[in-house]
């Protein structure tokens, strides 16, 4: 926190400290003395308040907040942080700091046998990859869901189909550094119904029915041709250089149906993927990548729980 904020902070708390010991002084020397039989003079649905002294073991308790208050500010950092951070010395920066040290001590040498493994041989750890889960959950799971299926704009990470590629080192890349989508916008260069026909030909390559005659269709291919194929390759496979998707496939990351084929020629994509090497170290990147690895290689970790099935039934 700024000096600024502490010295607000710091105004405001004695200001309200100050008014409340002013508001008891206050109240106290005007109060009756002793008990009595009249009344205020308020009546609410009958009920009257008679006009007694407030009770000694009220103001005691609020005497007594009081004191905690002057003694809490004096023993923790509530006066001038930085400046003085109380008798104690505590503060949160250090608890935090001691805390996150104790996690290190106890951690880091797991999570560095980790990472001087594979991530293939990683995929017959279940501890690892359990490890791995946690930290998917905690940061991948807002954007790629909880169970990593994906949602608009962000890519289903069970599946085959892999934007920058499916392999553990370039899952590892995508993590450690982040990725950032390079559909450019065609709609200063392409009138309308350019957009249409090269968007409805895009379609097609799918094998979705669209709305065109052939004519459209062949100034679509031409169109593709031109403007689309540089990056989706002519057949329209795709290009995991550029994270240009495969358009020939039934996985669509923006939707299929053809207003949105048509948005996303006209004004362009660009997701990002951020970088999470700074956020969470190489050795949790290590273990978050082994994890959406196996995520879209179940073959291995069918084969994995086969074995362990066969190994069941012969023990028994």
């Amino acid at each position: 926190m700024s000096s600024f904020w502490s010295g607000w902070v710091l105004i405001l708390t004695l200001s309200c400290l100050a008014l409340i010991v002013y508001l008891l002084l206050s109240t106290w020397k005007v109060q009756r003395k002793d008990t009595t039989e009249e009344t205020v003079g308020h009546d609410f649905d009958g009920i009257q308040e008679y006009d007694n002294p407030m009770p000694m073991w009220w103001i005691g308790l609020f005497v007594g907040t009081l004191i905690f208050s002057a003694i809490y500010l004096i023993l923790y950092p509530g006066i001038w942080p930085g400046k003085f951070d109380g008798i104690l010395g505590w503060s949160s920066t250090a608890e935090l700091k001691a805390a996150q040290l104790k996690h290190s001590r106890r951690y880091q040498p797991i999570f560095e046998q980790y990472t001087a493994t594979s991530i293939e041989d990683l995929q017959e750890n279940p501890k690892a990859l359990a490890m791995g889960k946690r930290i998917f959950l905690n940061n991948c799971a807002p954007c790629h869901s909880s169970d990593a299926g994906g949602t608009f704009g962000f890519p289903d990470l069970t599946d085959h189909d892999w934007l920058w590629g499916g392999s553990p080192e370039e899952i590892k890349q995508s993590v450690l550094h982040g990725r950032i989508g390079q559909m450019p916008a065609w709609g200063m260069a392409l009138d309308g119904a350019d957009i249409r026909n090269v968007s409805a030909w895009v379609r097609s390559l799918s094998g979705l029915t669209v709305n065109a005659n052939a004519i459209e269709m062949e100034q679509g291919k031409a169109l593709y041709s031109k403007t689309c194929a540089v990056c989706h390759d002519i057949e329209g496979k795709g290009n995991k250089l550029l994270g240009a998707p495969n358009l020939t496939d039934d996985i669509w990351l923006y939707g299929s149906s053809q207003p949105l084929v048509e948005y996303t020629v006209r004004k362009g994509r660009t997701g990002v993927m951020p970088p999470w090497n700074e956020v969470l170290g190489p050795e949790k990147v290590h273990l978050v990548s082994a994890y959406v690895y196996g995520l879209s290689n179940e073959p291995s970790i069918e084969s994995s729980t086969t074995e362990s099935s066969v190994e069941e039934k012969t023990n028994k």
